[in-house]
């Protein structure tokens, strides 16, 4: 029964949101996300929409048992805590603090990622899905005053 209850509680206490693709571009804009680390804003939609769809509380299980979170589905093996196995925390974060509708700990925890020697490339959908690939259409009729394309 208690462990009912704290599902019940944790589903209360997590409440995500799935974004409307310009409405998560201008916000991505909003928080400097637009050529950080020489990525373009478009770059980060076609991330994100082949990572979670938009969605802050998306979750994927890995095959090594770690867990991917968030809009970013950010890695537990490597920046946050979720508790279940050893991590690096590079974000110094628990994993849950990535499944909420407020995305600014999982847009710094991003900017800590492309930090890293891997940058944009350790994200499997960026790689699969937009390195390479023309993607000035995920900012098509968002009508933002970009300043890196």
């Amino acid at each position: 029964m208690k462990s009912l209850v704290f599902l019940l509680l944790a589903a209360v206490l997590v409440e995500g949101k799935v974004f409307e693709r310009c409405a998560w571009a201008r916000t991505m804009k909003s928080f400097g996300m637009d050529g950080y680390r020489g990525i373009s804003l478009a770059n980060w939609v076609c991330l994100t929409k082949w990572e979670s769809g938009y969605n802050t509380s998306a979750i994927n299980h890995n095959r090594d048992k770690s867990t991917d979170y968030g809009i970013f589905q950010i890695n537990s093996r490597w920046w946050c805590n979720d508790t279940r196995i050893k991590t690096a925390n590079g974000c110094q974060i628990m994993c849950s603090q990535l499944l909420t509708d407020d995305v600014s700990v999982a847009i710094r925890c991003a900017k800590q990622v492309v930090s890293d020697p891997q940058g944009i490339a350790a994200w499997v959908g960026w790689r699969v899905h937009c390195k390479n690939q023309d993607v000035t259409k995920y900012l098509d009729g968002c009508g933002l005053n970009l300043s890196f394309l």
